[in-house]
């Protein structure tokens, strides 16, 4: 190897060698293992030179790790941080006592009375309901020892709710023995007090159309089933049993109509809007039982049991009334689905496909099957009279089940498609998502679901990634910053600092709680249609 060195000063430079890497150092000093130091870079007390040490330090070393020691050298001091921690909780059910609940579910699920609670500690939240703004809630583990310290014991408590759960049963049997006494008396004095909104549903809209076509196809029944029986035309009778069909199934529509008025209760807190689709769906299968299914019987019972036909005149006469009448409500029922299609927005056949109004669509296939259905009813009989051929009149039966066989699995379609609770439009989902992501406290939304309830009501769903700085500064803002700064300031200890980011972590909970509130009441206020709008937040 080679090796060269230059002196300038107090600093030294070496050149590389096989047995000592290049450094460059002002001073170096070397640690033996007995804690001894010795300078580099300035004469020893034998006056050797920095050169000369140096190469000793070479050397021994080299003969120092032959020998299997280490040789320790400079190193920079260590700095240790130490981080604070706070000790895991362990949340166990003494924590969970700390838990609210409302004095109804006081009263209710631990037997006591509202002067019991005057008495407990009460603390004002933020109310989740629309029409308050806060109300009063208890701890529950204040409740569960007023309802000990009130019952004693807690077998007593579960006799009394045994007690209250039997005569609550018993209220309900009087409850409806009482109304079916009231019912009765009404119709015996007579009812003095106004219409019900019930009542009255079936004066205007899909209840006016449904009214109507009642009325007409009660009529048109009785009197094709005169002319069937005065002439014993098949074709005659398929027509008689077409308006008993739309005559039931329209009553069924009524009860349908009448039920989705019905206010939600427990057992069905969205309410009773679907009871349309429920009926206009039973009213399709009895389109196709009853209906079709008749008409397809009597028209093959006439194809393999001819027997020829008597006057038609009559027959004639009714099919030409019940042209009109059957014409009439089908213009009814066109006008008000136009007018529904326009005030939504849609299309006339957009309106019927995607059944919006379940009943007027009943009315409306049932009335234009029934005008196309006499005139085929007309037309095979008319054959028959001028062939003489019984035949014609078997096949105008036939086609007049194949009709309505039709018309039955549309109906059939479209409801089982609204019951299993489809998506809205995308246009108006894509509204309701823009309408979120400009709000500056959504950073954005996943998994938005948006499904038709039935009759212009939609339910809400996203999966919301909220901002948190802008949470915490719409809370900071409701804040006296000063007074902040001052228990800020104050804080010492790793206890008082827990306990000041307990109490204002608790406070930016209920502000992203009160943020959540308003996005779902704007949601509601733009979209008159969104009845019920869940926000889950990430």
């Amino acid at each position: 190897g080679w090796q060269a060195s230059m002196k300038s000063m107090s600093l030294s430079y070496i050149l590389p060698c096989n047995r000592l890497p290049m450094q460059l150092m002002s001073q170096v000093r070397v640690y033996t293992s007995n804690g001894q130091k010795k300078d580099l870079g300035s004469e020893d007390t034998n006056g050797s030179t920095a050169e000369e040490t140096l190469h000793k330090v070479g050397t021994g070393s080299q003969d120092t790790t032959n020998a299997g020691q280490k040789q320790s050298f400079i190193k920079e001091p260590i700095q240790v941080k130490v981080k604070a921690v706070l000790k895991k909780r362990e949340y166990g059910p003494k924590y969970t006592q700390n838990n609210f609940i409302t004095g109804v579910r006081a009263i209710n699920e631990f037997c006591l009375k509202s002067s019991d609670l005057d008495q407990l500690r009460k603390i004002k939240r933020r109310s989740p309901h629309d029409d308050t703004e806060t109300f009063t809630v208890y701890l529950r583990s204040d409740v569960e020892a007023k309802s000990l310290e009130v019952w004693g014991s807690p077998e007593a408590l579960a006799r009394e709710r045994k007690r209250r759960k039997e005569a609550e049963i018993k209220y309900r049997e009087n409850l409806f023995r009482n109304q079916r006494l009231l019912r009765e008396y009404k119709e015996f004095f007579g009812n003095t007090k106004p219409r019900s909104s019930a009542a009255a549903m079936f004066f205007k809209g899909p209840g006016k159309v449904v009214m109507v076509a009642i009325c007409i196809n009660g009529l048109n029944f009785f009197f094709k089933l005169l002319a069937w029986v005065y002439t014993g035309s098949a074709s005659m009778f398929s027509e008689a049993i077409h308006s008993l069909a739309d005559t039931c199934n329209q009553a069924l529509l009524a009860l349908g109509i009448s039920q989705s008025a019905r206010t939600p209760d427990p057992s069905h807190p969205y309410g009773f809007t679907n009871m349309r689709y429920i009926a206009s769906l039973i009213s399709g299968v009895g389109i196709f039982m009853m209906g079709a299914g008749l008409s397809w019987y009597h028209g093959i019972i006439g194809l393999l049991h001819p027997h020829p036909i008597e006057s038609l005149l009559w027959a004639y006469c009714i099919l030409a009334g019940s042209l009109v009448s059957e014409g009439a409500t089908l213009l009814v029922a066109i006008n008000e689905i136009r007018r529904s299609a326009r005030a939504k927005g849609l299309s006339f056949y957009q309106y019927v496909v995607q059944s919006r109004d379940p009943s007027t669509n009943v009315v409306l296939l049932e009335d234009a099957a029934a005008v196309l259905s006499v005139a085929i009813a007309a037309t095979c009989m008319g054959l028959t009279s001028l062939t003489g051929n019984p035949y014609y009149d078997s096949v105008g039966s036939l086609g007049v089940g194949t009709l309505l066989g039709t018309v039955s699995a549309f109906l059939i379609y479209t409801n089982t498609e609204a019951l299993l609770g489809r998506s809205i439009q995308p246009e108006q989902l894509q509204r309701l998502t823009e309408l979120l992501e400009s709000d500056p406290v959504v950073r954005a939304i996943h998994d938005v679901k948006a499904t038709d309830m039935g009759m212009s009501k939609v339910r809400f769903k996203a999966e919301v990634d909220f901002d948190g700085r802008v949470v915490t500064r719409s809370y900071l803002e409701k804040q006296d910053i000063e007074q902040l700064l001052q228990e800020i300031q104050q804080v010492k200890t790793l206890e008082e600092l827990e306990a000041f980011m307990l109490k204002h972590g608790e406070n930016v909970i209920d502000t992203l709680g009160a943020e959540v509130d308003r996005l779902e009441k704007d949601l509601k206020q733009r979209n008159p249609d969104v009845r019920h709008v869940d926000l889950e937040i990430l």
